[in-house]
């Protein structure tokens, strides 16, 4: 355990040496990486400075012990031992959580994309109340919202939204919400009183730094066209719309909200990088199954995390269990549900390594 909050400790005092570079400020990019990465390890490296601090007290008493015949100062040393002792017990349990919740991603903003899955015009007005509870919730927080893409649907729904979520708590309060979101409600259209079932699919994306995916123009196939629906003036009147794909992955983003075509383009790219920098990861987490297991979701969206019962006012979240009030959900008040899955989250991780009980 210990050795993983040294490790955490020698990359911080690396990156305080970095900041000391002067070419580091003519890297786009690469100061705000640094600094976010420090912002990440900040806790674990104070945290292992006062371990070593206890540790060096500690050795001292037991010297002292050692060496002194007077009975007095024995007993100053078995005092001493006994009050670090006593302090490092009390860190221990901190330090294991520290450690288990080490997440690279902790810090960094947030790309939100939610699809209309099954239900048609269900799901995408569903999408719609989505993206409602979102932005009051990240509003609630103090977080930056913007929308990078969206496609509206003639119903007042979406196809589908990406939003961007800035702030330093934004991958801690929006991780848990990747995945499969059922809503099960009877539609305003639905003369009988049925109860229909429809579904959302939400994927949550750690940004990705300009300078942490190598993007080649070689690489790219960037098509300009007039944007469709609802938008605003500009549509369907200038080819202000942007398509971008990468060929070697064939990965494919685009975004007409802007008027701007530069503007537009420049939110292509970022989905992009993130992207790839996601999918990148997602191909090293698929040769870690025991870890993801570990976890309270892998965040693959067809894995199913939660239902909306509106008939019942009910939403339960399946991944723990647990039912919550849909009234305070929808006023986009996620910090129980939020704390709950964290709370599970670190159970689960600290029983894998053999820290804690499931």
């Amino acid at each position: 355990m210990f050795a993983r909050l040294k490790q955490c400790a020698d990359r911080y005092r690396e990156l305080e040496d970095r900041l000391q570079d002067p070419t580091l400020h003519e890297q786009p990019g690469a100061m705000q990486s640094v600094l976010r990465e420090m912002g990440a390890l900040k806790d674990k490296a104070e945290s292992y400075r006062r371990w070593e601090e206890l540790e060096a007290r500690a050795n001292s008493a037991r010297e002292m012990l050692e060496a002194e015949r007077d009975k007095e100062l024995q007993q100053l040393a078995r005092d001493e031992l006994a009050e670090v002792e006593a302090e490092q017990q009390a860190m221990a349990d901190e330090l294991r959580r520290q450690i288990v919740d080490d997440d690279p991603d902790r810090g960094r903003d947030v790309m939100l994309e939610i699809r209309a899955g099954t239900g048609g015009d269900e799901a995408s007005l569903f999408v719609g109340d989505l993206l409602k509870i979102y932005t009051r919730f990240a509003e609630a927080h103090g977080l930056g919202l913007e929308t990078l893409s969206s496609h509206p649907t003639e119903v007042g729904g979406y196809k589908e939204v990406t939003l961007s979520v800035s702030g330093a708590e934004a991958w801690d309060l929006f991780r848990y919400e990747a995945g499969g979101h059922r809503v099960q409600r009877v539609p305003e259209t639905e003369a009988q009183g049925r109860i229909h079932t429809s579904a959302v699919t939400v994927a949550v994306l750690a940004e990705a730094d300009e300078v942490e995916v190598d993007i080649q123009d070689g690489d790219l196939r960037i098509d300009t066209y007039r944007a469709s629906g609802a938008g605003g003036q500009h549509v369907n009147k200038t080819s202000s719309a942007i398509r971008i794909t990468h060929l070697p992955t064939n990965t494919v983003v685009q975004c007409q909200d802007e008027s701007s075509q530069h503007k537009n383009k420049a939110r292509a790219m970022r989905m992009l990088r993130t992207r790839l920098k996601d999918a990148r990861e997602q191909a090293a987490k698929d040769e870690q199954d025991t870890a993801r297991r570990s976890q309270i979701g892998s965040g693959d969206r067809s894995e199913r995390i939660r239902t909306y019962n509106y008939p019942q006012n009910r939403v339960t979240d399946h991944r723990i269990k647990v039912n919550y009030s849909l009234d305070t959900v929808l006023l986009g008040k996620l910090d129980d549900v939020v704390g709950d899955l964290r709370s599970r989250d670190l159970e689960l991780k600290l029983a894998a390594l053999g820290e804690g009980a499931p």
